[in-house]
Order: structure tokens, then sequence, then C-alpha cells
């Protein structure tokens, strides 16, 4: 029976890792279907018939594919050119005409890869014909097309058909930043060139004097307060994303450009390539579900009344222990379902039972431990001056301040200490950004100018600076709304605007489809805000601390980390591995291919992967955002701690997939401490698991909670001192109005100071001598006093 036992635990450590592989996006077809609902369908082929109506009408009975390029060129600046007219249904169709190209011209294509091709060379003609810029201007017409917002808000039900030319704008947006964005080896040098020119401009004030990105974020808020409910908000976000991640960068440019920082402000190289060293872990296994932690206590009481066994089976026991073998620790009890999660029962081999040795294995199959951890060892400078000045005091009694030089009458060992400590100091960017703006704050004249880069990311800052926590606010509202976990509200915002059909369906088949459609605008929806919001995080904090520091902190107060974990707190296995879509309806599946009759039994099939790869990128960017906000804020873990987190990121550690393991594993492992002791003896897998794949702080005490933290909870007085140092540095730098007096020129200059002209009012000339009357000649002066 024992044996038994151990081979259901193995089984289940040794279930296979998600095939998953993170990256800025999904694939190329993934990501231009998850742009179209399926109610949307029918569009495809209304887009191509007024092309093909257009294009036999002036050009001739030829094939788009069989032009030159002379002929491309000339038929798509006679398209752009009719975008002028003020008919609104012949505007229409020709941005419909114009959609279809940037669609890849499907009707003459066979293939996926031909789509592929002539979308990316349609996109490239459009862009050079100067299309984009026209588009920018049509959006935002139609953004302040108060006739339009005015009849939505008063529709008991809004649809599809209310938002069909914004729909149509920002789907040929979306084509353009999406196929260029992609950097393809294969392109010619001026179609590199180009694509340099529209990242430098999409990301600067270009187009309506502020960045694409800012007239985005401008659109989501508007939507938010109820003035615009037929945006289509998926679009919106959609384009979003895509912009931020073509002008700023994705992952792997944010490694480089951190690279690249570190060298400029003269610190040491990274320790090690994060990226790489994440896509180089493996998962732990899940934690024990109900029936089996049911089984094991079963197995366990028929075990109690046998013997001890001989030592020597003891010894053969603990050389072939099969938790060891397994080199990702399993979680133990889940059993955080309810509040009393903290009491859950050790697994045998904590509570010191003894158990039977197991069936001996080959060699061959002997799991390899790992060399050594897989991230180098962090100290930071603070560190070191706590630890040297507990020792000081210990040791001789007085203190020293910041020095961190002096070990004069330490012990030995201390010594040593000292010198691990610092073989693995790591000073951040962040760090001397800190020091270098309350440099600037000491010295505002003798400081001199800061020299700021105008970078995209700083561009967009100050794009987005004046009305960034309503920015915050709503992406919040849409992700709260988008979550599979809320509760259908009457005053919740509707984010279903553009999937829902004109005429509700009237057949079971056609409710299934609206409700798998539904599911998936959902999931996308999700999707693109949690990439934002990372993407967002990162470059700030890349660009300047404060800068991330003031978003971060607008999200906080937005109730972010609720929201987040709110989110975790749903059966996640099953979000991860959902089936809400359907294969044949995607595009460009669906315009290549004759539809087949969809029945119930197809609409439920879905497609055959382990899991779904936009709802997963979704749960890692989310944990990813939780981690930025709650790393080394004591309030914020503890934030953690009282929304009872614990048990809802355990559940999470049931998805056998590394990256996502490994942030759950970071966000348990800083509230450790606070989670009391029979918490920590209960869960000594996930103990385990923490030490293995999470970095190490040498000298810190999470694992234990000897010392805990003496500073009380004061969440407010935290926070009150993040934001006046974000509002020194958002007033220092941008805010040129409110430059301190003290610090401006004065003119102290008699003649100067008199001689300026100064306008005074009518009433005031006119009773001029009884002003002087009053304030002059009958106040007496005492000239010493004034003198003095």
């Amino acid at each position: 029976r024992a044996c038994s036992y151990f081979i259901v635990l193995q089984g289940l450590s040794e279930a296979p890792d998600l095939e998953f592989e993170y990256g800025d996006s999904d694939k190329w077809a993934a990501e231009l279907s998850e742009l179209y609902s399926y109610t949307e369908g029918p569009e495809f082929h209304l887009n191509r018939k007024c092309f093909e109506e257009d294009f036999q009408t002036h050009v001739s009975d030829k094939r788009w594919v069989d032009l030159d390029a002379m002929q491309h060129r000339a038929h798509a600046m006679r398209l752009l050119d009719g975008l002028d007219v003020t008919g609104r249904e012949r505007r229409l169709k020709l941005a419909r005409a114009i959609l279809y190209m940037a669609q890849g011209t499907f009707g003459d294509c066979s293939s996926e890869a031909e789509v592929q091709h002539w979308m990316r060379y349609n996109v490239f003609l459009l862009l050079e014909v100067g299309a984009f810029s026209a588009l920018v201007e049509l959006l935002n017409m139609e953004i302040e097309n108060s006739a339009a917002c005015s009849s939505a808000v008063r529709k008991p039900a809004i649809s599809l058909a209310d938002s069909t030319d914004l729909r149509v704008l920002l789907n040929i947006m979306y084509l353009m930043v999406e196929m260029i964005q992609q950097d393809d080896l294969a392109d010619p040098p001026e179609w590199r060139a180009t694509r340099e020119t529209f990242k430098t401009e999409l990301g600067s004030p270009l187009y309506n004097s502020e960045p694409v990105s800012v007239m985005l974020f401008g659109m989501v808020t508007k939507f938010c307060s109820g003035h615009a409910p037929h945006f289509p908000m998926k679009k919106v976000l959609l384009l979003l994303w895509k912009t931020i991640l073509f002008t700023l960068g994705g992952f792997e440019q944010l490694q480089s450009l951190k690279v690249c920082k570190r060298e400029e402000l003269g610190l040491p190289r990274l320790p090690e390539d994060s990226i790489r060293v994440v896509r180089n872990m493996r998962a732990a296994s899940p934690p024990a579900s109900a029936s089996d932690l049911i089984e094991q206590q079963q197995r366990r009481a028929r075990r109690e009344h046998k013997a001890l066994i001989k030592q020597e089976n003891l010894d053969a026991f603990n050389e072939k222990d099969p938790y060891k073998a397994d080199d990702s620790r399993e979680d133990e009890e889940e059993n955080d379902d309810n509040d009393n999660s903290l009491e859950t029962e050790p697994f045998p081999l904590e509570r010191d039972e003894v158990m039977p040795p197991p069936i001996p294995h080959p060699s061959s199959e002997r799991v390899s431990f790992p060399k050594g951890l897989p991230w180098a060892p962090k100290v930071r400078e603070k560190d070191i001056e706590n630890f040297l000045e507990c020792s000081r005091s210990k040791f001789i009694g007085y203190t020293l301040g910041n020095d961190t030089d002096t070990v004069v009458g330490l012990p030995r060992p201390i010594h040593e200490s000292i010198k691990t400590l610092k073989q693995h100091k790591y000073v951040s960017i962040a760090e001397v950004q800190i020091a270098k703006e309350e440099e600037y704050q000491k010295t505002p004249l003798s400081g001199g100018e800061e020299d700021v880069e105008m970078c995209a990311t700083e561009l967009l800052y100050q794009g987005i600076l004046p009305s960034l926590p309503q920015y915050m606010i709503a992406l919040l509202k849409i992700l709260l709304a988008a979550a599979p976990t809320s509760k259908a509200k009457t005053d919740s915002i509707n984010i279903l605007a553009d999937v829902l059909p004109e005429e509700m369906p009237t057949t079971v088949l056609q409710s299934m489809k609206l409700g798998v459609d539904v599911n998936r605008h959902k999931e996308i929806i999700v999707k693109a805000i949690s990439a934002i919001l990372l993407l967002l995080l990162k470059h700030f904090k890349l660009n300047h601390i404060y800068q991330f520091e003031y978003m971060a902190q607008h999200l906080v107060f937005a109730n972010c980390i609720p929201l987040i974990l709110k989110f975790f707190n749903q059966n996640i296995m099953s979000y991860i591995t959902a089936k809400n879509s359907i294969s044949v309806l995607d595009f460009p599946y669906c315009v290549l291919h004759e539809l087949p009759e969809l029945t119930a039994e197809s609409l439920e099939a879905g497609d055959n992967n382990q899991f779904c790869w936009r709802n997963l990128f979704s749960c890692i960017n989310l944990l990813r955002i939780l981690n930025k906000l709650t790393k080394w804020k004591h309030s914020r873990t503890m934030m953690l701690v009282v929304f009872k987190s614990a048990p809802i990121l355990k559940r999470a550690l049931k998805v056998k997939q590394a990256m996502m393991q490994l942030y759950v594993l970071k966000l348990l492992k800083v509230q450790t401490k606070y989670l009391g002791r029979q918490w920590r003896k209960s869960n000594m897998k996930t103990m385990s698991a923490i030490y293995q794949k999470v970095r190490h702080r040498l000298n810190d005490d999470w694992a234990y909670g000897n010392d805990l933290d003496a500073r009380p909870w004061d969440f407010q007085a935290e926070e009150c001192a993040l934001r006046a140092s974000i509002e020194r540095f958002n007033n220092r730098r941008y805010d040129k109005n409110q430059s301190n007096p003290e610090f401006l020129p004065v003119d102290n200059c008699l003649q100067s100071v008199l001689g300026q002209r100064v306008e005074l009012p009518e009433d005031f000339q006119m009773n001029y001598d009884l002003w002087l009357e009053r304030e002059v000649f009958s106040k007496p002066i005492c000239w010493e006093d004034l003198l003095q």
C-alpha cells in the first residue's frame, strides 16, 4: 500500500510541464484573429465587396496581385483621397476597401503565407502614401462626434452597428501597427527605414500634437465616464497595447536597455540574463488534490499500528527519498478553501513518521540534482549597513552610522561575512536615480539643469502625466468588468458593445456561439490591459524610478492589489485551459476556407491545445504587476497578508509552468514571515520551492520570522512620504509654473523697477487723491523704526 502511495505521488510529480513560451505576444495568426469578434464575421466579405466594386470601376478586371507597383500605389492614393469626402456612407465604403487591402486582399490568396505576404506589402504601401495620419484625423473626428455619443448614451441597448465607423478605422490602424512592428529580416532596406521612421513618429507628439497612445488613453477614459458607451473598447485596448509595445519596446529590448543604462551609469554588469534563467527553469509539482490527501490520511491511519522498521531500512529510505528526487517540490495540503488553512496537517515526513522504502529505480531513471541555485544572490547597501550596525552594537557597543568600511574590533567571522556581502552587493539603477534626485532637490541652483533624454518613454510619460490617475482607474474598471470572477452588476460598465449583434440569437446554436464570443472577448481585454500595465511599469521604472512610483501608487490607490487577488480567486486551471475559441471562424482561416456547418459538438470541442496561450500570458502579467507593486514596500506586503492572499496564491501553484510559479513563489516569500509558524510548518514543500527557485538575499530572514519587522503597519505614513517625493520630482521636472519663488531671479535695480508701466484700474485712478490721503498723508511714519 505504501509503495502504491509513492507511485501516486511520483505520477503527480512527473506530469509534463505546460509547453508555454512567454513572449511579447502570441503567434501572428492568433494576434490577428483576436482583433475580430466572431459576430463581425460577415464583414470580411463586405470589405471585399466594397474593394472589388471600386477596383473594377476605376482600374480593370485584373486581380490586385497581377498589378505592378506603380498601379498599386496609384490605386492606394486614389482610395486615400476619397476619404476626404463629406458623405459618411461613401467614406465608410472607401475605408472598408482600405481595410480589405490591410487584410491582405485575401480573395486573391490561397494560403495563410500568401495572405501574410500581401498584408505586409499592402500595409507598407498604405504607410508610404500617408494613410496612417489620415486615419488618425478621421479617428479624432469620430471621437469628437457628439451626435453619435449622445445617440449611444440614450440607447437602451448598444450593439455592433453603433461602432461601425470606429471599428473599421481601428482595424486598419491595428493591422498597420501589428504588421510593421514585426521585424522581418527579409524586408528590403527601404522598408526597414520606413519602419524606424514610423516607430519614431508613433511615439512622438506628431499626430494631433500628442503621441497616439495618449489619444487612445483619452478614448478609454471617455468610455469609462459613460459619455461614449459605443466605443469598441477591445480594439482600442489592443491598438494601445501594440502601440506601446512598438514604440517603447518589448521584454528583450527592455533587457538590453537595462544593460546599456547600467553601463552609462558606471554600474557593474547584471549577474545574469533574467529572461534566459526563467526560460531554463522547470516547474514544481502541483499541490496534491483533496482526494489524494484523503487517501493519504487513510493510508496513514492503517499504518499506525505497524511496528517501527529497522534502522538500515530507514537509511535506505533517506537515501532514496522520492520527495528529494523531485527537484521541484510539491506543495502540500490544498485545504485552502476554508479559513483554517493555516492549521493544515503536515506531510508524514514533516511529522517524523516512519515509512517503508520505495521500490528502487534503475540508476538511469534517477533525477539529477541541479548543480546550483538559478539566481545569483543580491545584497543591498542598506543590508550591509544594518548587518554592521548590529555587529558593532553587539560586540563593541557603539555605532558609526553609514560607515560600511570600518571593521575595527569585530571578530574574524564578521570580517568574512562582510567580505561575502560586499562580493554580492547589487546597486540598482533606481538607487542611483533616487540619489541624483535628492541631490537636485538639495542644490537647485548649483546642481545645474538636468539633461533629460527625450526618448519615447519620456514623451509618453509627459503626455499622460496630467491625467494619469484617471487612466489607471479606467483601465482597472474595465479589467474588473472583464474578470471572470466579477458578478454582473447594473452599475458596471458595458464592455460588450462591440461583440453583441443587432439581433439577439434565436437558436441554441447561435446562443452558444455568442457565449463563446463573449467569453473570448473578455479574455482578450484582460490580456491587453495586463500587457499595457506591465509594459508601462517596466519602462517607467527604467526611465526614472519616480515615474514608475507615480503610476504604481495610483494603481494601489485604485485598489489594484485586491482586484488582482480577486481575479486569481477562481479555479485558475479552468481559466488557463478554457476553450473559448472556434478555430474555423478565426481569421485568416475563415476567409480562405469554406465554413463547415457549425454544430453544438464542434463549438464545444474548441482546439486541442493543452492550455489557452492568452489566459496563461494574462495570469503571468498580473502576477508580475502584483510583484512590482509590492516589492520593497512593507505596507503593501501587509496588504497581501490582510487580504489573505496566501491560499489564493497557493492554488495558483497548481499550474505547472515555471515562470508563473516563480512569480507566485516570490509573492509568497515576501509575506512568509507574517503568516505564522504553523503556516510555515504546514507548507514546507512551498518553502522548499521558494528556496530552490526564488533569488536569495543573503541576510534576509524570510524563512524564519524570528526578527519580525518592528515597524508598525502605517500604510498612510509610508504612502504619504512616497507621494511627497514623487510630487517634488514631478514639480521640479515638469511643472515650470510652480517653481519655488525663492529660486526665481529677482530684479533689484531701482530704476528698472520704478520704470515699469503698471496698469491701474479706472476706479483707482478716479479716487487716487482719496487713497493718498488715507494711506500716505494721514498715517504717521516712525522713521527711526523704518531705518532699523
